[in-house]
């Protein structure tokens, strides 16, 4: 990552991302804690995450929207946007307010997409193809870095200052985030086109990432394993109280593992994505999560921090591998639409394993879970293994001359993907 850190454009946009991502970290569980401070229902608490990724269905649409802007005034009005959206927070005293909570966290959802997208249109237009995974890797590393800590310092500011406190810190985290990515100095051309305002303009970014052969089975395969990933978030509770005999609270020991596995994993993944490509990294994501399941079948304290350990190790893989590839792979014009639409590809069914897990753990032995996610999660590993020659190392692929201008105007998108195709 150190040579894409050198680059002085790249350093101010992570430094906006320090920001943001610090006062995301702190904020969303830290709205639960309150919720369930407010209320005494766990239900009620665990709403604010499901209201928080609900809006994931609207990504088609955000993806739109983003596309019709220049990348770097967009991100600059999402992050104050974001921050004018916790203004709200400052009146919630009782649980009659609790709806302000989940307000403000759908909003937040559909802001977080919309910087998402954005962001990854930025770093494309900012950082070389052969950079990319680099970059992705710098991005995250600030967020598997931020999960070990933002959590837990979310809730002691919680408990010595209340939620007006949180409101603050994210309210100044948005807008430095916004001040600083200001300070960019970057010569950005408009859409090539302007977008229609048909239905099919709003479904271009599934069209393309069906019709691409390497997203395509990076897509196929990835959500083939979030059917069955999201199990292991009500396993996991199984697995503490049945399996080691431990107080549920265990669980958050358990997770800052995989806090350090995931900042193991960044710091390595655009190494992986060098070696085997995309589509490569991708696969070895999926298979450490796979194998984590299975070391989960037999309940042992060091056999537990080893699975958890290697889940962590998993998240950077998969997601540097298929943010690079929607970057490497997709026109400037179609960023946003692509970026939200494989995003929402990805997050559709882990909620709905998620859901599925929590009640099938009821009924059924949760090692018997843990073997059949590992089962297909292995599976799922295979299949996009056998899938990497549609996404060749970065360094493998054909130099572009010097002295070649990119394309511009109106046939700009066309000529991109047409090309992105070529090398699939």
């Amino acid at each position: 990552m150190h040579t894409v850190l050198r680059r002085p454009d790249f350093r101010l946009l992570f430094g906006a991302l320090l920001a943001s991502m610090t006062a995301e970290s702190i904020l969303v569980l830290a709205l639960a804690i309150w919720v369930k401070d407010l209320t005494g229902s766990d239900g009620m608490a665990g709403a604010v995450i499901f209201a928080v990724v609900a809006p994931k269905t609207l990504a088609p649409l955000i993806g739109w929207v983003v596309d019709r802007y220049r990348r770097r005034p967009f991100f600059i009005a999402a992050n104050i946007v974001a921050a004018a959206l916790l203004i709200p927070l400052l009146t919630v005293r009782t649980a009659a307010d609790v709806w302000v909570v989940y307000l403000v966290g759908a909003c937040y959802g559909l802001s977080s997409i919309a910087l998402n997208a954005a962001l990854s249109g930025l770093i494309r237009h900012l950082v070389p193809v052969g950079l990319l995974a680099e970059a992705n890797a710098a991005r995250q590393t600030v967020r598997q870095g931020l999960r070990l800590g933002g959590p837990l310092v979310g809730a002691a500011l919680y408990a010595a200052a209340g939620g007006w406190a949180l409101t603050a810190i994210g309210i100044v985290g948005f807008v430095t985030a916004a001040a600083v990515a200001g300070l960019l100095q970057v010569a950005e051309p408009g859409p090539a086109s302007r977008l229609a305002r048909t239905p099919a303009e709003l479904g271009a970014g599934l069209r393309h990432l069906a019709g691409e052969p390497a997203l395509r089975r990076a897509l196929l395969g990835y959500g083939l394993a979030s059917l069955v990933i999201g199990f292991t978030e009500a396993l996991l509770f199984a697995y503490v109280e049945r399996g080691l005999e431990r107080p549920t609270a265990f669980v958050g020991v358990l997770f800052s593992v995989q806090g350090v596995g995931g900042l193991v994993g960044a710091l390595v993944s655009s190494t992986v994505v060098r070696r085997v490509g995309e589509v490569g990294a991708l696969a070895a994501g999926v298979g450490l999560f796979g194998a984590a399941a299975l070391t989960l079948t037999y309940p042992s304290l060091w056999l537990a921090v080893t699975a958890l350990l290697l889940a962590g190790l998993s998240l950077p893989l998969t997601t540097v591998g298929l943010h690079t590839l929607v970057q490497r792979r997709t026109a400037p014009g179609l960023m946003g639409r692509a970026t939200a639409a494989s995003d929402a590809l990805v997050s559709a069914p882990q909620a709905v394993s998620i859901g599925t897990g929590a009640l099938l753990v009821a009924v059924l032995d949760y090692r018997l879970l843990f073997l059949f996610v590992g089962v297909v999660t292995l599976a799922a590993a295979g299949y996009l293994w056998r899938g990497r020659r549609f996404s060749p190392p970065p360094g493998r692929l054909p130099a572009v001359p010097a002295q070649r201008r990119p394309p511009t105007g109106p046939r700009a998108d066309h000529e991109v993907v047409a090309s992105t195709r070529r090398d699939g």
